[in-house]
């Protein structure tokens, strides 16, 4: 059977690579689940059966081989010389990303994706079938937020997940954004105040605000010590559903359109709109799709696991946000890319 273009050879390549895609996942996750990375960090270099003893791992020396090799092939490690005389070390983008001592880690989402998404992913079939999410709330009768804030543990695993995928967008929003015309951000659902951590280090003339649920008070207040700008940027505890915003010139949500069905997201940019002044800025930072849906399909794999975790939240297109942005009221809308998948789709009142 031919393929469309003639001149192409059917080949089964792709469809092997992303049908055993799952294997090379668990690799990658597995890795960071162990610390390795940090502990090649520490070490510089290392051979394979020194990391194996210093792991605690009791397979064979040919397994963790195998291991290492793979890590290797899929460009997350460096290794010089074969086998037994090998040494491996970590790559630019591991050295920087996956090293637990290093402020720009954005392992816990990754964390998180082993510990919990791993199985609730097993289930996207029953997802598709039912519309029905497939996480812890499955058979409980509570949404996700409503059984992950009532465990501290599970929270800490998810707030670190959050933070490990949006940290990098973060930072380059708190970096590229114009800020000049404003002077004060809430950032809605803030979790952890990393963005207004980062807002506020970044643009000195900023004040800043995250605003989220009492549960995540002690998580943001650490952050907020942490980088040092408890002068500029403070908590207010609060539900964004029951509670009115604190007005500012920026609003910025984080990771929390996506969570919603279309009515839910258009309830909150209205309560967004509300809190801001003429002039002022509505912000999500997210996966936008790309409005013809072929590119992005990062942005579209989160918007399953939105089936996963909410059932009907899930993530949108550019195109869909200047619909809902022209609803509400907001004048115009632009798009700033951020990091790999990610965009700051941007609404002005």
């Amino acid at each position: 059977m031919k393929t469309e273009n003639s001149n192409t050879q059917p080949n089964p390549a792709t469809i092997l690579q992303t049908g055993t895609g799952f294997w090379a996942s668990k690799v990658l996750l597995t890795a960071v689940n162990f610390g390795l990375f940090t502990l090649l960090a520490k070490h510089s270099t290392m051979q394979a059966t020194d990391i194996k003893t210093a792991l605690k791992l009791n397979c064979s020396d040919r397994n963790i081989y195998d291991f290492l090799d793979t890590l290797t092939g899929l460009g997350f490690l460096n290794r010089e010389g074969l086998l037994a005389s090998a040494h491996y070390s970590n790559t630019i983008d591991t050295d920087v990303f996956l090293d637990k001592a290093k402020p720009s880690y954005i392992g816990g989402i990754l964390e998180m994706m082993n510990n919990r998404l791993w199985n609730f992913w097993g289930n996207l079939e029953d997802g598709l079938r039912t519309g029905m999410i497939q996480n812890e709330a499955k058979n409980g009768g509570q949404n996700l937020f409503e059984v992950i804030y009532s465990n501290p543990e599970l929270l800490k695993t998810f707030v670190n997940g959050m933070t490990g995928v949006q940290k990098g967008n973060f930072i380059t929003f708190s970096e590229s954004f114009d800020f000049s015309k404003y002077k004060t951000l809430v950032d809605a659902g803030g979790s952890a105040a990393v963005l207004s951590a980062m807002v506020a280090k970044n643009q000195p003339h900023m004040t800043c605000c995250s605003f989220d649920l009492p549960e995540l008070e002690n998580l943001a207040t650490n952050t907020i010590k942490s980088y040092q700008v408890s002068d500029r940027v403070k908590v207010i505890s609060g539900d964004f559903f029951k509670d009115n915003l604190p007005q500012a010139d920026v609003i910025t949500m984080g990771n929390i359109l996506h969570d919603w069905d279309e009515e839910t997201k258009l309830k909150l940019m209205q309560i967004a709109y509300d809190a801001l002044p003429a002039g002022g800025a509505f912000v999500a930072i997210e996966n936008v799709i790309d409005n013809d849906r072929r590119e992005n399909v990062f942005g579209m794999l989160m918007s399953l696991n939105m089936l996963i975790e909410t059932g009907d939240g899930f993530d949108y297109t550019f195109n869909d946000f200047n619909r809902w942005a022209k609803q509400i009221g907001f004048k115009s809308t632009s798009l700033l890319p951020l990091v790999g998948p990610s965009s700051a789709a941007i609404a002005y009142k």
